[in-house]
Formats: structure tokens, C-alpha cells, sequence
């Protein structure tokens, strides 16, 4: 019975505070205040307020309350794992059976080259050192050999 007369004491104020709003020509806020104020009162004519206060003093409810949880807690941690593996199983067959109809195995020999087909010219690949000529100081000249390579 409390419950009923606060969710109309908070339905009222919130209708009140959607009447001011509208006098200051704030139909679109008003409008939906007006909306949020109209739930509770809602909620009690449905018999939610009355539900919510039989189930709050319930263990089962809380029982109950507590399954959905652990099944929500396994729900997003088999989807958390799905994409770190890439897809569901059936999506993973069916990349596997895709790649060996193409004939290549896991890589492919040309997977590293430009999807977008031929520049203009070649990139010229830098010769390497012969390991003689290399100075104990030069520990970067591999990395820049990489970054030379991809043009960079």
C-alpha cells in the first residue's frame, strides 16, 4: 500500500515538473517527462509494484535472480571466448574446408603482396651485408631493411 501511493506521489511531481516544462515551450522535454512520469503509475495498475514486493522478500526469487545470473555470466563468457577464436564452429569448418578448395595451406605464398595488383614500378629489395662489413654499432640495420622493403 505505500508503494502504491509513492509511485503516485512520484508519478504527480513528475507530471508537475512536465507542466512547467511545457510553459517554458520545451514541448519535446516536457512530452517526455510526461512519459517517464506515467510509468509508475503504470506499474501499479499492471500489479508489478505488488509482484516486486513479494518477490523482494522471496529467497526462491532471489534463487531465481541468482541462476539468471550465473547464466548470463556464462552466456557472455562463451561469447567473449567465440571471438577471441575466431567464430562459432560451424563458421571455422567452413573457413577450413574454404581453404583447402583454394589449394593453399594456412598462408599462402602471396598473401603479402598488394591486394590492389600492380604499381607502377617495383620496389627494389636493399642487398644485404655480408657479415664482415657489419659494425657491432649497427644493430638497427635489419629493421631499417624491413621498413625499406615495405617502402616505408
Amino acid at each position: 500500500m505505500i508503494a502504491e501511493t509513492m509511485c503516485a506521489a512520484v508519478s504527480a511531481a513528475g507530471l508537475g515538473i512536465a507542466a512547467i516544462t511545457a510553459y517554458r515551450k520545451r514541448f519535446l522535454a516536457a512530452t517526455r517527462i510526461a512519459a517517464y512520469a506515467l510509468v509508475p503509475v503504470g506499474l501499479v495498475m499492471v500489479g508489478a509494484v505488488k509482484w516486486l514486493a513479494n518477490t523482494a522478500f522471496s529467497p526462491t526469487a532471489w534463487a531465481g535472480f541468482a541462476v539468471l545470473g550465473v547464466a548470463w555470466l556464462l552466456f557472455m563468457t562463451t561469447r567473449a571466448v567465440e571471438r577471441r577464436t575466431g567464430g562459432s564452429r560451424k563458421e571455422r569448418k567452413a573457413a577450413a574446408r574454404a581453404a583447402a578448395q583454394q589449394g593453399g595451406g594456412p598462408v599462402e605464398p602471396a598473401a603479402s603482396a598488394p591486394a590492389l595488383g600492380a604499381g607502377g614500378r617495383p620496389v627494389a629489395q636493399p642487398k644485404a651485408r655480408p657479415r664482415e662489413e657489419q659494425r657491432p654499432g649497427d644493430d638497427f640495420s635489419d629493421i631499417e631493411a624491413i621498413l625499406k622493403k615495405h617502402g616505408i
